[in-house]
């Protein structure tokens, strides 16, 4: 072989390999590359210590359920996943309904953009995001009703994330992230003119705590909304399966616990809420919002193959490879569960402050 074809062979396989690491990884372009994944704000020499960590919490099941213990795990499991989230999903960390002839990535903003309209905000309110991950809702939201988002999350890495992504969509204007926990939220009281959730309050050890705090920061008169992980009305405890299934869900996704379907407009109602609306977004016409990960099991073995490979090379930390594996294992959990019609990550629940706040 010559010299030109010797090197038209080395151009072609660093081009490809250039592609399948750099290119075909990411969710999005403007998102994180599979050469940049690191474990947050935990040092890359502490990211296996982490991942152990995590699964401590799980060796002792009641330190799960003691409140204080809770930001830490959650604040812990975020540091570990987030790169891996904004590369493999996207900058918007949950899921949506699927929408025939409508790709997953236009499927998530309508879904987000139905959050807002409900909450009935007008351009220039002030709306609250509580748990705002790196702020992919964020942005669609503030672009979407030109309102002033303020998002909290308790992850200081991802404040950071989302305050870069904010600055370079051109949304700084109206978009601001908090470091916090949003159980006891930085805010005064009465001063925003709504707020949503988008699957992120199920991180909470007590779903009433977290209401009364958003409560707390309303306005009277103001609306928030909720997309609620929640088990359904098929889920029986007395099923092995299902137990399984929902311990996998819980296990993956740093949950002390998964509620049900009957508990969300209980808890609301006990703090002041009025319960305006109260349905699951998941169940029929609603499209399947688990088919995403189902058609993500070509693209898990692609990028395993490339995490698998630059953790080798000292470029990805050691215990990256842990991380993802035990996504996918949780993806195959989620699968199940939406299935099986016993979990549903998207429970909405759309309430109203009275008025007339009687709360103090």
């Amino acid at each position: 072989m010559d010299t030109l074809s010797l090197f038209c062979t080395g151009a072609l396989l660093a081009g490809g390999l250039y592609w399948f690491v750099c290119v075909l990884g990411p969710a999005e372009r403007k998102g994180k590359r599979a050469t940049d994944l690191s474990g947050g704000s935990i040092s890359a020499e502490k990211v296996q210590d982490s991942y152990d960590k995590y699964w401590s919490f799980f060796r002792r099941p009641k330190e799960i359920e003691t409140a204080e213990k809770v930001p830490d795990f959650v604040d812990t499991f975020y540091n570990l996943v987030t790169d891996i989230y904004e590369w493999g999903w996207g900058q918007s960390f949950h899921f949506s309904p699927a929408i025939p002839g409508k790709s997953d990535r236009d499927a998530t903003r309508l879904h987000e953009e139905m959050a807002v309209d409900l909450i009935e905000v007008k351009s220039g309110d002030k709306i609250l995001d509580v748990g705002c991950g790196v702020g992919g809702p964020m942005r669609a939201i503030a672009s979407h009703s030109r309102a002033n988002v303020v998002g909290i999350t308790i992850n200081e890495y991802q404040v950071n994330r989302a305050k870069l992504h904010n600055k370079k969509a051109g949304l700084d204007s109206l978009c601001d992230v908090v470091c916090g926990n949003f159980l006891k939220m930085p805010f005064p009281s009465n001063s925003f003119d709504g707020a949503y959730s988008i699957e992120a309050t199920c991180h909470a050890p007590n779903l009433e705590e977290v209401y009364a705090e958003i409560f707390r920061v309303l306005k009277p008169g103001a609306l928030y909304v909720s997309y609620e992980w929640v088990t359904t009305e098929k889920f029986v405890a007395e099923n092995a399966e299902h137990v399984e299934i929902i311990q996998g869900i819980e296990r993956g996704d740093a949950l002390p616990g998964l509620r049900t379907y009957a508990d969300i407009a209980e808890a609301a109602k006990k703090v002041g809420f009025e319960v305006v609306k109260e349905r699951d977004l998941a169940q029929p016409p609603s499209h399947p919002w688990w088919t995403r990960l189902k058609m993500g099991r070509i693209a898990y073995w692609r990028n395993h193959i490339v995490v698998t490979v630059l953790s080798a090379l000292g470029i990805a930390p050691k215990g990256t490879v842990d991380v993802h594996e035990m996504l996918f294992k949780t993806a195959d959990f989620l699968t199940r569960g939406g299935d099986s019609g016993i979990f549903s990550p998207m429970h909405m629940i759309l309430c109203r402050k009275p008025k007339e706040d009687n709360s103090n």
